[in-house]
This record gives structure tokens, C-alpha cells and sequence, in this order.
């Protein structure tokens, strides 16, 4: 063999070599890269354990991936509280706004009841006055005789708690003035001293004014004033017009 041949074939050698080492070099490399992922410990085989090992380096691109990487998963984070809390501002809100609405809802009821209320009360004082009126318009009309004063009289009687009857005042009457509401007694000791009796029952001036029962004319000569003073005195002497059985 020539001395050209096998340096030829020397270089032939070496550059094949070199590209078996570069080879080893990058399968080295790729197990390196895969030690970093976890993987099953049956699987992995010793060349790849020691080569975990070893501390990993790591390229300038790959930090920089490595830390964008980390910012992004901060962003996300940041963005994932800011959407909670804005997310529970949002139902506190509307909660508030429920709760105001419900409480809107309430006072209107509130409002709404009482105005029926008054309105109810309103109505109800104009049936009354009405009632009270129409009562007013269906007031008795007594005839003007005896048994019309008795009666008016009675009325009064009743509303101003005077006891007395029909028939005690009746009988009284007729004993002491037969009926006649002009009567005047002109001979007794009362009228020597200047005041006469008067009227249905024969009552004195000064029983008369102190007995009188508001509501009826202020005279003794009227009828229905006259019997109403009487029973009133009668009441407060001697419990009533009815124990009344002779002057008095």
C-alpha cells in the first residue's frame, strides 16, 4: 500500500471520528434534557442517572424563557385574584341592591296599608256623621200637649241619666198643676216670700235655676223645662220623681 493511501484514509478516519464524537456529544446532551423530566425509576437507565446527576446548566434563552414563563404564571395569578374580588364586589352589590329594592318593596306595602287605613278611618268617621245626621233628621216630633211634654222630657230624662217614669210624672203633674204649664201658686209661704211656684210641677225660681237641665229653655212656664227641673230635684231629694207622692 502507498504512503498516499493510507494518509488518505488517516483523514478519512479522523473526520469520521470526529462526526461519532459529535454524535455521542448530542445524544448526551438530549439525555441530560430528559433527566430533567420525571420519569418511571424502571425506566431509567444508569448513563441517564448519572448524567441527573449532574448540576444542569442552563442557556441564556432558556432562562429568559424560564422567567417569562414565571411572570406570566404571576399575570395569571394577579388576574385570577382581581376577577375574584371583582366578581364578589359584583354579587355584594347586587345583594345590596336586592336588599334595597326588598326594602323599597316593604315601605311602599307599609305606606300602602296605612293610607288604607286612614282611608278606612275617613270613611268610616262619614258614615258615622252621616248616620249621626240622618239620626238627627229622624229626631221625634212630641205634640204639644201633656203626653208630648212627658215624653220630650222622658227623652232628656234618659240622656242626662235623671230617673223617673211616665206614670210618676204624670201623677205628680196632675196633683199639682191638673196639667196646665201656666199654673202659678200665688197663696203659699212661698209665694208670700215672692217666689210663686210655677209651671207643671209648681217649681220654684231658685229650684228652678239651679236644677235647670242644659239643653231646654231656660224658663219656668215651658213645659219640657219645667218637668226636667222638677225630676232633677226630685232626683237629688228623693231618689226619684216616682217616691214623690204629695208637695215637695
Amino acid at each position: 500500500m502507498s504512503v498516499s493511501r493510507i494518509s488518505s484514509r488517516s483523514r478519512r478516519l479522523n473526520k469520521a471520528q470526529k462526526l461519532s464524537v459529535a454524535g455521542v456529544s448530542t445524544l448526551a446532551a438530549a439525555a441530560l434534557a430528559f433527566s430533567l423530566v420525571p420519569n418511571d425509576a424502571s425506566a431509567t437507565t444508569e448513563p441517564q442517572a448519572a448524567s441527573a446527576a449532574a448540576p444542569v446548566a442552563y442557556t441564556g434563552s432558556q432562562a429568559k424563557s424560564l422567567q417569562a414563563g414565571a411572570i406570566e404564571q404571576n399575570s395569571t395569578a394577579e388576574q385570577l385574584v382581581k376577577a375574584a374580588d371583582a366578581a364578589k364586589a359584583k354579587d355584594a352589590a347586587e345583594k345590596k341592591k336586592a336588599a334595597a329594592k326588598a326594602a323599597a318593596k316593604a315601605k311602599a306595602v307599609a305606606e300602602a296599608k296605612s293610607e288604607a287605613a286612614a282611608k278606612a278611618k275617613a270613611d268610616a268617621k262619614k258614615r258615622a256623621a252621616k248616620k249621626a245626621s240622618r239620626a238627627a233628621d229622624r229626631k221625634p216630633v212630641y205634640a204639644n200637649n201633656l203626653d208630648g211634654w212627658i215624653r220630650e222630657a222622658l227623652a232628656i230624662m234618659d240622656k242626662k241619666n235623671i230617673p223617673g217614669t211616665y206614670e210618676g210624672l204624670h201623677r205628680n203633674i196632675i196633683r199639682e198643676s191638673s196639667g196646665d204649664p201656666r199654673a202659678i201658686n200665688n197663696w203659699d209661704i212661698n209665694a208670700i216670700n215672692g217666689v210663686p211656684s210655677k209651671g207643671l210641677l209648681q217649681v220654684i225660681k231658685p229650684t228652678f235655676d239651679f236644677y235647670h237641665v242644659k239643653g231646654t229653655k231656660h224658663d219656668q212656664y215651658d213645659p219640657v223645662a219645667n218637668i226636667t227641673a222638677a225630676a232633677n230635684y226630685a232626683a237629688d231629694k228623693y231618689g226619684s220623681i216616682d217616691n214623690v207622692d204629695s208637695a215637695y
